[in-house]
Parts: C-alpha cells; structure tokens; sequence
C-alpha cells in the first residue's frame, strides 16, 4: 500500500503494519521519504498487499529525486527499524510518540511517500546507488554533528546521516527514548534546512529489521549454531568465519558491532563484516595455544583509510579448575597502520571446549564486559559490541559449542527474589511463634455459681 500521506499519518502506518504482516519475506525494512517540492511521486502508483519493493523497483521510485530542481537529498540511515515500531512503541506507552517529529514533518510535507516493505538488499546498496546516480557533494555527518553542518548549494549535495546504534538489549523504555532522541534530530535537522530557504528532499530507513518473524523450523535450525536462549528473530546473518584447510577455527558473532572515534566519529562495521562481509581476514591466525581474529577494512568512512581490529585470544591450562580455558586478553585497533589503540578485556573467559556470549562489551562501565584501555590511543576510542559470541579453539561441527555467558548464575534479579523470600519467611517464622506463644486460660467463670477470684499470687 504504497501512497501519499493526505492524511493523519499515524492510522495509515497503524493500517500498514496489519496488512503487512503476512508479507513473505522477513528481511525487509520500512522506508519514508518526503520532500519540501509538490508532486514528487505518483499517488496512484499501487502495490499488492504484502509486496516487497525490490531494488529495480526502489530505483524506479527514486527517479524523481534525480529529476528534482533542487538537487539536495538527505539520507537518514539507522542500524535497525521495522513498520511496527511506528505503531508498537506509540500505542504500548500512550502519549510517548517516539515518532512525533516524523509524522508531523510527513502529515505537512508537500509530497511524502511511505514504503511499509523495501527488501534489505536495497537498502544496503541505497548509498552506493546514490552516489552512482548523481554528481553529488557526498558529506557524512552523525547525528551528533547535526548542529555544525553548513550546506553549499552551490551543486547538488548528498547528505548521510549515521543515526546512533540501537542497543538491542535495553528495555522497551530505553529504546523508546533512544529511537525519540533520533526522532528529535531528524526534526532538528529538517527544520534548519527549511529555516534556511532551502529545497530538499529526504529518505528515512535503515539497513535491518528490528522486528523479525521466523517460521519454527527456520528457528530450531539456527539455535544449533547460536545460543539457544537468544531472542526469536535476533539472528539475522550467519556468524563470520575463519577457516584453515577445510576446518573452521574462529566462529565471531555479534548482533550490533560498532566504534566511535574522538567521540564524534561513528563506525557501525556490523553490515561490513557479517552480511557483505567487506572484511579481510586473511591475517587471522590459529594454533591450540593462540588465536588471532583479524578484521581489516579499507575506507571504513571519510577521513579513515584503512582500519584493523584486532581479538587476542589464549589456550591456557589452569591448575585450580584443573582444566583449559579459553581467555581474550586484549583487542586492538590499528587506524591507518600508525596509530595503535590496545585495550585489556575483563571477564571474557570460558572452558576451552564452550564458545563465549555477552549481551554487552564495551568500553562502557555498566557493560557486564569492559573493554579497558591500556594507552592513550585508546581512550580516543569508544566500542560497543552487543550480543557477542565468539570461539577460536576446539570447533566442532563448525557451529558454536555449548556457550559460556557473562552474566552469572546469581543475577541482580535472582538476588533480589532471594532476599524478598528471605525476608517474608522470616516474618512468617515470627507470626506462627508468636501464635505459638499464645495460652488460654485455666479457668473459667460459672455465671451460677459465686464469681471467680483470682489471688494475686496466681
């Protein structure tokens, strides 16, 4: 259901999302586009109920960006977003439209289209077909830089915005608040341009889904090689590998991997390294003492040529549990082959022969994982890996072993349950003593007889 929003647009997607769940396909990802010029695209132009758009169909749709008078477009890329959550998250916490500036700026636009399903291989070519297309001023910005951008309209200019990264283990809450900061500065941003006379026009979608529905089989199929207690949908991509010979060594995972330099310089090296796997790992090294997962990229963004990350791992027999584990010591990030960042890792150990998972590893003090910088290159850098499940010794099958998780058994909650049970077991102990406590009398007074008297002795 493809067409102009004329009216309140939060029904509309309310409506969209109903008539797209029975789509086929589960790696797709909604896309929203407006532009501050009249008739930028057909009203008429209609889809069946649960079509996919296709990349030759996307281009199509595109055309009258490339056509325009004004030739400025800004790309508004996030890492994950799915139709419901424009309806999910504004319907479960009333008032709280995460939303909000989106729809207002698509119910007044002039021209707005709404793509409730555009398949995921589009979108992640999107950048490079715009670039292809057009003479574009390419200026890559993040949202954090959106207050300092300066636009020469002087040639047409393409502007892409990197939104921050949702963490996909924060709670409803949290990712409320998150996807509203990123609401605000796509109204922040569209709002200057317009303050500034200029003509422009705008897409707004992400590279994965949030939200993905797998049949059973399909879901059975992947807990074999990932940890079984990993929420349905989360597993979007095979993990990436390094062979030797014809046996795999090194099995690497991670939902959301990403860093951010001098904060201010976002890297998201998720779709590079585990969907189109853009990534040289041919200097990784394997043995049954030490593992190296190398990572390489070329031109990871603008103003990095090459960057190399990295994952130290060892084989070590300990007296004390009498038996091997599989420790990674440090990672290491190398920019550009000078400028060398070494942090030591915390907690990331497992028996030799069981993968490794965490929710979260960062360089952030409440992840359950730190990463810690060990020099002052390091500092520079900040890194979020969630979901994180990596082996690099004894593999069978060439799927993950059995995982050791970051989180101990007596989690926060687990202790929080025990002290509450605690504590009301022990006021139930005290009311059945005090019950217990209680006598009654010996005797009693016969109201024919003369009244009972009671010595003070007694």
């Amino acid at each position: 259901m493809t067409q102009l929003f004329s009216a309140a647009p939060a029904p509309l997607l309310c409506t969209l999302a109903v008539l797209f769940k029975t789509s086929l396909s589960v790696h797709h990802v909604p896309m929203l586009l407006w532009s501050t010029q009249r008739s930028q695209w057909n009203p008429d132009t209609a889809l069946h109920e649960g079509h996919v758009i296709s990349a030759q169909e996307l281009t199509v749709l595109l055309q009258p960006v490339f056509t325009q008078s004004s030739r400025n477009l800004i790309l508004f890329l996030q890492d994950m977003l799915s139709i419901d959550d424009f309806t999910y998250l504004s319907e479960s916490y009333g008032n709280k439209n995460p939303f909000q500036n989106v729809q207002e700026i698509l119910q007044s636009s002039p021209s707005s289209l709404v793509l409730p399903a555009v398949d995921c291989e589009a979108t992640r070519y999107l950048l490079h077909f715009l670039q292809e297309s057009g003479d574009w001023k390419l200026t890559n910005i993040t949202d954090l830089d959106v207050s300092q951008l300066q636009v020469n309209t002087s040639k047409p200019n393409l502007l892409v915005v990197q939104l921050q990264p949702l963490v996909s283990d924060l709670n409803e809450i949290s990712t409320l608040e998150a996807i509203a900061e990123k609401d605000k500065t796509i109204g922040r941003l569209t709002m200057d341009l317009q303050e500034q006379g200029l003509h422009f026009s705008v897409i707004y979608t992400a590279m994965r889904p949030s939200r993905i529905s797998r049949r059973n089989d399909v879901v059975w199929e992947l807990r074999r090689q990932l940890m079984a207690t990993e929420e349905e949908g989360s597993l979007s991509y095979p993990p990436l590998n390094v062979t030797t010979g014809n046996d795999i060594c090194i099995l690497f995972y991670a939902r959301n991997f990403s860093l951010k330099a001098n904060n201010s310089v976002f890297i998201d090296l998720t779709n590079a390294t585990f969907v189109t796997q853009n990534v040289d790992i041919s200097s990784s090294e394997c043995s049954d003492i030490n593992t190296t997962l190398s990572l390489k990229y070329t031109k990871p963004m603008n103003g990095i040529s090459s960057l190399e990350i990295r994952f130290l791992m060892t084989n070590k027999f300990y007296g004390g549990s009498a038996r091997n584990w599989s420790t990674l010591d440090s990672i290491e990030i190398i920019q550009d082959g000078e400028k060398f960042a070494k942090f030591n890792v915390s907690v990331i150990s497992a028996p030799a022969e069981y993968s490794f998972h965490c929710q979260l590893v960062g360089t952030s003090n409440v992840y359950p994982a730190r990463l810690i910088p060990s020099n002052n290159e390091a500092k520079n850098w900040d890194v979020l890996i969630s979901r994180l499940q990596i082996q690099g010794f004894n593999i069978e099958n060439n799927q993950f072993s059995y995982a050791s998780d970051c989180t101990g058994f007596f989690s926060p909650g687990i202790w929080m349950g025990l002290v509450t049970s605690i504590v009301l077991l022990w006021i139930l102990t005290y009311g059945i003593h005090m019950i217990m406590q209680l006598t009654t009398n010996s005797r009693f007074d016969d109201p024919k007889g003369p009244a009972l008297t009671v010595p003070q002795t007694e």
